[in-house]
Order: structure tokens, then sequence, then C-alpha cells
């Protein structure tokens, strides 16, 4: 127990969280991936008004690291993008992770994915907007 713990908090405290903000989708590190996975009509990456989770961005950190499945990391660090779009409606659509370990992308997507919350979304002149919501997951273990 006092193992899984150790692996837990070493885990979690050192993931960084951090919305980047791009002026155009294109310019995203990513694009060519996305543009396959996700549709990007219409979406914007800055508003007026970004996309709010429910509680804030600190309970969507917590129960993001919930949902997240423990995986063995083999490697020293690990840097995962996150994307997804939190629709005019406030649902979330097209989860996709990208990165340098493939378990890792694909627990990250399946977190986000647990998360069935709908957030209230980013508006551009008081409308509702497609917004690409993206963050960085890096890990570096000591």
């Amino acid at each position: 127990m006092k193992k899984i713990l150790l692996a837990l908090t070493l885990f979690f405290s050192t993931f960084l969280f951090s919305q980047t903000e791009y002026t155009s989708v294109s310019q995203l590190p990513d694009y060519e991936i996305l543009k396959k996975k996700m549709k990007l009509d219409d979406v914007v990456t800055k508003a007026d008004t970004p996309p709010e989770f429910p509680g804030g961005m600190g309970n969507f950190k917590r129960q993001f690291a919930e949902k997240m499945d423990i995986i063995n990391v083999k490697s020293k660090s690990i840097d995962t993008r996150v994307y997804f779009i939190v629709e005019k409606n406030g649902y979330v659509r097209f989860v996709t992770a990208t990165g340098s370990d493939k378990k890792h992308s694909d627990a990250a997507e399946t977190a986000v994915r647990r998360l069935f919350v709908k957030w209230k979304p980013a508006t551009v002149n008081s409308e509702p907007v497609r917004y690409l919501y993206t963050f960085p997951l890096t890990l570096k273990k000591s």
C-alpha cells in the first residue's frame, strides 16, 4: 500500500497542467494529427471567455487525476499533449492525446472521456463557440 501511495504521489506531483493559447488552429504543434482525428471547422483557440469546468480548473485537475489510470512508465520523462473540443452546448468531444509514450497518451484520453461533465462553453461576442482546449502533461522522474 505504501508503494502505491508513493508511486501515486510521485506520479501526480510532477504533472504540469496549463492551457496554451494559439491564435490559429494551424499553429498547433500537432495540427497534422489533429486534422485527421477531429472536426476542426469553426473551432477557435482564443475566446473572449474561455470554457469553464464546473468548480474551476482546480476541480478539473483533481477529477482528471482521479480518473487517470495508473500506468507503468518506463521512460525518464513523458511529454503528452491532450486536446479536446468544448462544443457550443458545453459537452466535450474529439478527445485526442499525442506524445512520446502511447500508454500515457491513451490513459490521458480515457481520463478526459471519463469526465462526462458539461462545461460552460467559451464565448466570442457573447455567443457560444467551439473551443479547442489543449494542455500538456509532463512527467519527469528523478
